[in-house]
Order: C-alpha cells, then sequence, then structure tokens
C-alpha cells in the first residue's frame, strides 16, 4: 500500500518519524475509531490490540462451538470500510486480531479484499499456541506464549498490507513496525525500548487521550480521540491525536497510562526490557508530549504464558435492604439462606451501606446485599438455588424484594499465569506469497547478569538486573505451580522506603500545617489488573507534591488506606522521573476478571479508591477551595 515504504538502514540516510495510530484498546473498543484514524490525518501504520485476558477465554468458548472461530470478528467488519480507505491513503493495518486463529483471519481478510477487488497483501504471526504441546495444557482453553514484534517486522518487510497475529504483547503492535520502518537490528535495545514504550501508551487507545483520567474535569473528554506516536529513528517519540478530535494529550494523560498494567522499573518483552525508570517526559505542545530517555537491556530467557480454564459455574443474587436495621436485616436473609448453601462450594456475601439515613428517595434509602455462589455442578448453583432466596420473599425482612428474578448458573473462567523457555516457542511469519519463516528470539538473554537480584530503590540508584520467575521451565506448556509470568511485565523490586525528611515528613519543604483531605486532591491514579493481581500508580504533577508522597505513601499507609489490601503481599516501586509511585497487589482479583472474584473484578477503580481516601496533607499543597483541578 505505502509508496513511502523504508529502505534498509546501512548507509542510508536517517529515515522521518513513523506516524503510527491506534484504533482499538479492546474487544469492543468504539467501532467506527478505524475509519476516524483514516480519516482523520496521515498515518503510514494503524494498529488494533483486541486481546485481553478474558477475550483469550471468550474466543476459546467461541472455538469450542465452530473451529473455524477464534478471532475477532469485529475487526473483519470494521475492514469492511477501513481496507479500501486504507489502500487510497497507503496505510499498513497491523492488530492482533487474529486472536486463537489469525491463519483464519488472514483467510477471511483476503476473501473480503477479492471481493473489493482491491490488491491487498495479507500476512499473519502465529507459534504463540502452546495447546499443541500437550503437556501441561490438558485441562486448559486456550494457552498462548506472549510473542514480540519481530515476526510482524519480518512480514513488512515482506511487503505485507495487513499484518494479523495472535498472541503478542500489546506493545509489539508498534514496535514490530518501528523496527521494520527504521531497519533496527535485534539488538538495538534503547531504540526498541523507546519504540515500547510508545506502544505502552498508545495500546488502551482513549486512555492516552484523557479516558479513565483521574483529572478528566480539566479536559472534555466527551469523546476522546484515538492516539498516534510519532516514533523517531532513535526511539524517541511524540505522542499525540489528530487534530480536531477530543480529549486532551498532556503529560499527566501519558504519566497515567504509562503506569497502567506495569509493575516494576523493568518492563520485561520478549525483544528488549524497557527501563520505566529513564522514561522522561516533556509538553511538546497543544496536544503533544515527547518521550524520550528510554534505556534498553537484553530480553529475559523467558516468555510469559497465559492460560485460561473454564472454573465452574457461578450465580449471585442480590438483595435490597432499605430503611432501618440494615445489619439484622441482613444477618436475617443470611440466616434463612444457610441450610440452601450448605452443599455449595463457595458461598460469598457482601453487604454495600449505599443508604443513607433520613434519604429523600427509596433507592438512596436502600443497602445492597449481594450473594454470590461457585461450585463446580451447575444444578447446585442454578435456579433451584436461586428460587430458595426468592422463595423468602413473604417470609423475611420487611421491604424485601431483590433487583433481578431468579437466572440459570453461568459459567466462569479462571487466567493463569506462567513462563516457558523464550527458546523453546518460535514465531512464524507467514509471508503473503505463503512462505513460512520461523522468527527466532531477538536477543542474548544470558547477557544479563545477576538473575533475581533485589532491586533497589529506583531514585537512588538504577536497579539491579532481575529476570522473570520460572526460567527454570522445561517445556513450552503453561504451569500454574509456577510464579506469575513477567513476559511483558517487569519483575518486582524491592524499595527500602521513603527517606528521611527530618521535617515531619514533608520532604524538600519545611513542615507546615496539615489538613485532612482526600489523596486525590494532590494525586492522580490508575489501576488495572495482571491476572489474579492488580497495580495502583500513583504520581503527582509538581516536585513538591512528590516529594511529600514519596515520603508519606509507603506500603504500610497504601495498605491503611485500602484495608481490603491489608492481608496481601504488597510491593512498592519508585519511578521518580515520572514523579510516581506503582504499588503491585497480589492476589486480589483471585484467579482473574473471568472468575469475576471481586466487586470490581478488573480493579479498574482501586486507585480511585485510593484518590477517595483521606489523610492529613500538608496545607500548601492542597489546591484552594474553589479550584478543583491537579
Amino acid at each position: 500500500m505505502n509508496a513511502d515504504a523504508p529502505v534498509g538502514a546501512g548507509g542510508a540516510a536517517a529515515r522521518r518519524p513513523l506516524r503510527i495510530g491506534n484504533a482499538s484498546g479492546f474487544y469492543g473498543d468504539r467501532f467506527d475509531a478505524v475509519r476516524e484514524m483514516l480519516t482523520g490525518g496521515p498515518l503510514d501504520v494503524l494498529t488494533g490490540d483486541y486481546l485481553a485476558e478474558l477475550t483469550m477465554l471468550i474466543l476459546g468458548r467461541d472455538r469450542l462451538k465452530d473451529p473455524s472461530a477464534g478471532y475477532a470478528r469485529t475487526f473483519l467488519r470494521q475492514l469492511e470500510d477501513g481496507l479500501g480507505l486504507a489502500h487510497e491513503k497507503g496505510v499498513r493495518i497491523v492488530a492482533n486480531a487474529g486472536g486463537l486463529n489469525p491463519a483464519g483471519l488472514a483467510d477471511a481478510i483476503r476473501e473480503l479484499a477479492a471481493k473489493a477487488g482491491l490488491p491487498v497483501s495479507v500476512a499473519h504471526v502465529e507459534g504463540d499456541d502452546l495447546m499443541p504441546y500437550g503437556e501441561g495444557t490438558a485441562a486448559a482453553l486456550t494457552a498462548n506464549a506472549y510473542l514480540g514484534g519481530a515476526g510482524i517486522t519480518a512480514c513488512l518487510r515482506a511487503g505485507a498490507d495487513v499484518v494479523v497475529t495472535g498472541r503478542v504483547t500489546d506493545a509489539a503492535l508498534v514496535s514490530g513496525p518501528a523496527a521494520w520502518w527504521f531497519d533496527w537490528a535485534p539488538d538495538d535495545w534503547d531504540r526498541l525500548a523507546g519504540a515500547v514504550v510508545a506502544g505502552h501508551v498508545l495500546e488502551c487507545g482513549a486512555q492516552a487521550t484523557g479516558g479513565n483520567y483521574a483529572f478528566f474535569t480539566a479536559h472534555d473528554v466527551r469523546r476522546p480521540g484515538f492516539p498516534l506516536a510519532e516514533v523517531a529513528e532513535d526511539g524517541s517519540s511524540v505522542i499525540t491525536k489528530h487534530p480536531g478530535t477530543g480529549g486532551a494529550v498532556t503529560v499527566g494523560t501519558v504519566t497515567a497510562q504509562l503506569l497502567y498494567e506495569t509493575q516494576g522499573a523493568r518492563y520485561l518483552g520478549p525483544d528488549v526490557t524497557a527501563r520505566l525508570d529513564t522514561v522522561r517526559l516533556a509538553d511538546a505542545g497543544p496536544d503533544r508530549v515527547a518521550v524520550s530517555g528510554v534505556v534498553g537491556e537484553p530480553p529475559p530467557g523467558t516468555l510469559k504464558a497465559g492460560v485460561t480454564r473454564i472454573g465452574g459455574w457461578r450465580n449471585e443474587v442480590v438483595f435490597v435492604l432499605t430503611g432501618l436495621d440494615i445489619e439484622a436485616k441482613a444477618a436475617l436473609v443470611r440466616a434463612q439462606m444457610a441450610e440452601a448453601l450448605a452443599g455449595v462450594a463457595a458461598a460469598e456475601w457482601t453487604l454495600a451501606r449505599t443508604d443513607h439515613a433520613d434519604a429523600g428517595t427509596e433507592e438512596t434509602a436502600s443497602a445492597l446485599l449481594r450473594l454470590v455462589v461457585r461450585d463446580p455442578s451447575a444444578d447446585r448453583v442454578g435456579r433451584a438455588l436461586t428460587g430458595q432466596a426468592v422463595q423468602l420473599a413473604l417470609a423475611s425482612y420487611p421491604g424485601f424484594h431483590v433487583t433481578a428474578p431468579p437466572g440459570p448458573a453461568q459459567p466462569y473462567g479462571i487466567f493463569e499465569s506462567a513462563t516457558v523457555p523464550a527458546a523453546a516457542v518460535t514465531a512464524v511469519a507467514v509471508l503473503p506469497d505463503g512462505t513460512r519463516t520461523p522468527v527466532t528470539p531477538s536477543g542474548p538473554a544470558a547477557a544479563v547478569p545477576g538473575a533475581g537480584a533485589p532491586n533497589p530503590d529506583a531514585a537512588v540508584r538504577p536497579p539491579a538486573p532481575d529476570t522473570a520467575a520460572g526460567t527454570g521451565a522445561t517445556a513450552p506448556a503453561a504451569r500454574a505451580a509456577e510464579a506469575p509470568g513477567t513476559g511483558a511485565q517487569a519483575a518486582a523490586a524491592r524499595d527500602p522506603g521513603p527517606p528521611d525528611s527530618g521535617n515531619g515528613g514533608v520532604v524538600g519543604g519545611p513542615a507546615g500545617p496539615a489538613r485532612r483531605a482526600p489523596l486525590g486532591l494532590v494525586a492522580g491514579a490508575r489501576s488495572g489488573d495482571k491476572g489474579g493481581d492488580a497495580n495502583v500508580g500513583v504520581w503527582t504533577e509538581s516536585d513538591a507534591a512528590w516529594d511529600w508522597l514519596h515520603a508519606t505513601l509507603t506500603v504500610e499507609r497504601f495498605r491503611e488506606l485500602l484495608p481490603e489490601t491489608r492481608r496481601l503481599p504488597v510491593a512498592r516501586h519508585v519511578l521518580p522521573n515520572l514523579r510516581a509511585l506503582n504499588f503491585t497487589v497480589t492476589g486480589i482479583l483471585g484467579a482473574g476478571v473471568a472468575s469475576a472474584h471481586r466487586f470490581d473484578p478488573q480493579a479498574k477503580a482501586l486507585g480511585e479508591w485510593l484518590r477517595a481516601r483521606h489523610l492529613d496533607i500538608p496545607a500548601h499543597l492542597l489546591p484552594a477551595p474553589e479550584e478543583t483541578g491537579p
């Protein structure tokens, strides 16, 4: 498609920046985004991220019903309009919408192009599927290694106009095209790391342009545009968006996305390890943020592998408790349901006190008592059980009613993360002419010394090298017993805690009066899930607030503010260039989003809960009462 395709780097003049955009952050994102990105301004490459842990489970169930399924059908529908536009404008398309069946999606795109009379060449990347290996996957629905961008690079070098993949890291959708555009070598660590960081910023779509942003009231985010990156030959980039689109690209919005679903200072990937503690952000003009200084290191010797399984069956009933004696009403229902729940594998009760005293509406006078049941047998948690709850309607607390009638049991899934040896998994680039080209691992993982060494406080000195857990695996099969894989995430780092300020805990400023106020008045936050774990990134927009945050928000204080984390492992990671702390909470999401273990199953609002908590904050850091910004 693209008449301005790159030439080899050997002796060639420096290339102009690659202009690469994103049109999807998940399977179900804004359908019109592909057209919007293709018509909103110039692009060289358009990417789409369709895969998440839950998506793999959904596609696995689709494939059980129809072996020819297993890919994101929405993407194919988007191409009914977008393929012609991309061909007309010379834009290459790269997406991981292939899911569990990238070859099937590639064939479907070829059929679509033939019907439209478009001379479009299509390639795909496979090799991530671990199910054929058998060992450790017998009870799995899906098992996939997270591949890097090298397969995408090979397809683009062979002249592909459209490249679809199975499970690759989200950032590979940008690093793969960047390596093609600039003809980078596999060991151009710093350049690759810069592209990985740009890819991480783009991967969740509108989250980089003001979507889900802590300080959303400062911008018009009713319909934020999708982001794009201008990636330079040295790996630096500028994050921006098409002119006239909604939302905003600021240092704050980019910081928030950089912290999303990451862990320590090292962001481990199949192609390179990106050092997040070296990232520097700078305002480069309206809706333009420069990203520079990213240091890269060789990748680890392992790849992350994601395994999904059907965990059993679940059901729920939500009782509405109105008015007085809420606690007593809840206790009565629990006692009345005790016998019916005796044979159920797991039953969890949660009382949400949404009621208000002397409320002006019935709804605001009501609390919600939620019962969630799980069992290997659908019969034990089906309508027979929920029917027992409804039979209490005339024989329980005053004002008895439920939010929905009894329903059948629903299957729930489990996501498990493991690691596999990188050398045992080979990506295959299936080129437009059908040639199958194996893509070997990118770098000499053994070159990283001190594997597993603890990470000192990154604010003091660079972290010691570390590596992913589970490198002793002996076969390319996902093992639930291993430590969670970190093929696309950094290994946990040890943080010795805040420095001693000597002035009442306010580092870098004089001691002074404090006010009890929400943390969110001085700090932003963003949180998310990785399997059963969650991360909460917290940042400030001034040096004075950062000094206070770094000194104050210890692991102990974090646990105090979020009591649900008190009995769970919590690690704190320091990213001083971003004025940020990143907390990882192990096990808070149980078996992952598909198991619906928690009220907020993906921990999307965990950061907002933290921001709403009150603590003593130096008065000089707080905004005046009439101010609403950060």
